[in-house]
């Protein structure tokens, strides 16, 4: 969480159970969304949930729900209620009338976090445009927010001063800010071309899983990383060294749920690195109740990037966390996900693809490390006699 020194914002959640969701899935997803709220630094209190078809097109819930939320806001203080989906602007002005508190939809508190988490210039101009992208068609229902010029979850970055909800301006900034971005992708893409025909390995996975930390195990390098979501916006690029093959490792954003579309084409130079790496490295927290829908949003954003046909080795990470439920010889009900050992999970699909390579590690404790870079050296040895088939002497070790 972070520490501002100030009360924390007091929020609550509030989700949808679709058709062919169960209670459990939509659980999971507000248990990420409560880790995206305290991210951001506000403290969910309370989380409401409601089976529907579709979300009501005028305050996502239904009306009998809207007012017992609506009750709960105003008996106990809330600040700011959180939605699980995007909002339309109708949705935010309606909703905000009801309840009588700000209102955030996940794309703006993903958002709010990027604004947090930016450090570079880079990564700061990436973030400000996928605001002002998202601001833009919302002015009239974030005009009462804008004018109070107040600050807290949502209201950071671009937008807290009443000239800038001009939409001229608006679009101006937004023209600026792409010209910017090209300007740095042109710069960037001739850094990448600078570095020669090194093989280049890119990790990629959800966010939170493990990356920074394998990538400072593997680079021996001082990467920033903690237990947070998007602890990692700039791409990280470093030079490694396994046996006598040297290679160039990149540790890219984390990928989430619902990732906003604004945010994908804002990092175009940052997911560049995944675009043109030769080797993927796709970390897997399988410690996490969820893990399987995690590994889907990764492989699909790939796909959305044009780079799920690379080669890919596959690390199921934080072995050292993975528990499990012992199941009695006498119980006869089906085996279920939580009742599954380490043992069992190696041989389940996701272990078994012929197609990608795969290793079980702790990148905490240190456990199979050994294993991964034998891994990792054996598949980045084959791009590299492809590419320099005369350099068969390199690899005589």
């Amino acid at each position: 969480m972070i520490e501002t020194g100030k009360p924390l914002e007091r929020a609550i959640l509030v989700g949808i159970i679709y058709p062919g969701q169960d209670e459990r899935e939509v659980d999971d997803f507000l248990d990420e969304l409560a880790f995206l709220t305290e991210t951001a630094g506000a403290e969910p209190l309370k989380r409401f949930v409601q089976k529907l078809d579709t979300p009501n097109p005028r305050t996502f819930v239904g009306t009998g729900k809207i007012g017992e939320i609506a009750t709960f806001v105003n008996e106990n203080g809330i600040e700011i209620a959180i939605f699980d989906d995007e909002l339309s602007p109708s949705q935010l002005r309606n909703i905000e009338k009801e309840l009588g508190c700000r209102i955030l939809d996940r794309t703006n508190l993903i958002l709010d976090i990027f604004a947090q988490r930016a450090r570079t210039s880079h990564a700061r101009t990436q973030v400000e445009l996928a605001q002002y992208q998202y601001l833009l068609p919302r002015l009239t229902g974030m005009w009462t927010h804008l004018e109070r010029q107040r600050g807290g979850i949502g209201l950071r970055g671009p937008g807290e001063t009443e000239i800038e909800t001009d939409r001229r301006i608006i679009r101006d900034r937004i023209l600026l800010l792409k010209t910017q971005l090209k300007k740095i992708d042109t710069q960037m893409s001739t850094q990448r071309k600078s570095r020669g025909k090194m093989v280049r390995v890119a990790l990629v996975g959800y966010t939170n899983v493990g990356k920074s930390t394998i990538m400072n195990l593997l680079s021996k390098s001082d990467v920033f990383a903690e237990n947070k979501l998007f602890a990692t916006l700039d791409t990280t690029v470093r030079k490694v060294v396994i046996g006598n093959l040297p290679f160039l490792l990149s540790d890219t954003v984390g990928f989430i749920r619902k990732l906003p579309h604004d945010l994908v084409e804002s990092f175009k130079s940052t997911l560049d690195e995944v675009r043109e790496s030769d080797l993927l490295v796709h970390i897997v927290d399988i410690s996490h109740p969820n893990f399987e829908e995690q590994v889907h949003v990764v492989n699909e954003t790939l796909k959305e990037l044009g780079s799920a046909s690379k080669p890919t080795i596959v690390i199921f990470n934080k072995i050292d966390a993975f528990t499990y439920v012992t199941k009695d010889e006498y119980d006869l009900t089906p085996v279920m996900r939580e009742n599954y050992s380490l043992s069992d999970l190696k041989k389940t699909w996701m272990a078994s693809d012929e197609n990608q390579k795969n290793v079980f590690i702790s990148a905490k404790t240190k456990e199979n490390v050994d294993e991964l870079r034998s891994l990792l050296y054996e598949e980045v040895k084959e791009i590299h006699i492809m590419r320099y088939p005369y350099n068969e002497f390199l690899y005589s070790t």
